[in-house]
């Protein structure tokens, strides 16, 4: 079964994270109108494109742009209704994610492209690559899948939806400082728990229903593209790399780390995820 799904997708919501992270945005349109916000940084054959999870925005790469754009161009997105981006979307999914950052990679123009996806976002890289097949060389999941097997049933998902709709921010607020490490810092803890239960219900409950059903799509996905694909996660839970194996994907565990390990700990996230792009790209 996918290791803890509804941690691997509680992050931290828009508006109130890291602000200055990013430079001053530019605009594609996705396949339904939505304005889709993002920013580039560096040159290069190679575009990296980060691509954040359930409820964030593009900011919370912020300690990635930098070093990685010594190396590469990197764009940084915010999908529809997160960050700057426009909030019309009226049934979010993740395959409408995945127009989201195909749009930004054709205005871009982009012809080498490796798609990093954190949490929720491994789900969009993968609908993403299927909209931009010759392009995509390889895909980076963070935190997203430690398993590939059984998913979740129709009922249960709805189960958990329900326990949102009557309580959302004490439902998520509660999940997200259980995301964390009991050493982690405090002050990135309860940032994180403080967006996730601003989240608005409306856009955040069905990106979380569509990404545990996008679970079941993984495995034909995954044979569809034939990319490798390269998988980083803490070690705040077992990661089953037999599975993962099954279906092409290498894992990469990073001793020390939970969730939010790009943000956790840069310095040795860093080198983990520059080393797999370089590997992607060979």
């Amino acid at each position: 079964m996918r290791k803890l799904l509804i941690s691997l997708l509680f992050v931290g919501f828009v508006g109130t994270v890291f602000a200055d992270a990013s430079a001053a945005a530019q605009y594609a349109k996705s396949s339904d109108g939505e304005r889709i916000a993002y920013d580039v940084h560096g040159a290069g054959d190679t575009t990296v494109v980060l691509v954040h999870g359930w409820s964030t925005d593009r900011s919370y790469f912020q300690y990635q742009v930098d070093a990685l754009a010594k190396k590469f161009k990197v764009v940084s997105i915010d999908l529809a209704g997160h960050g700057e981006s426009s909030m019309g979307r009226k049934n979010p999914t993740i395959a409408s994610f995945g127009a989201d950052v195909e749009a930004v990679v054709r205005k871009l123009r982009s012809k080498r492209v490796v798609l990093v996806g954190h949490a929720m976002g491994g789900d969009v890289v993968v609908a993403a690559a299927r909209l931009l097949k010759g392009r995509v060389v390889g895909l980076v999941w963070l935190e997203d899948y430690k398993e590939i097997g059984p998913t979740r049933s129709d009922a249960s998902i709805e189960k958990f939806s329900a326990k949102l709709r009557a309580d959302f921010p004490g439902v998520a607020g509660h999940v997200a400082r259980n995301l964390f490490r009991l050493d982690a810092d405090p002050t990135l803890v309860e940032r994180v728990a403080r967006d996730i239960a601003s989240a608005p219900p409306e856009v955040a409950i069905p990106s979380l229903e569509s990404s545990f059903r996008y679970a079941r799509e993984i495995p034909t996905a995954l044979a569809e593209l034939k990319l490798p694909v390269i998988a980083i996660n803490g070690d705040n839970g077992d990661t089953d790399a037999g599975s993962l194996a099954k279906h092409g994907v290498k894992s990469v565990i990073m001793s020390g780390a939970g969730h939010f390990l790009m943000m956790e700990d840069p310095a040795r996230f860093n080198p983990l995820l520059i080393s797999a792009i370089e590997e992607l790209t060979k």
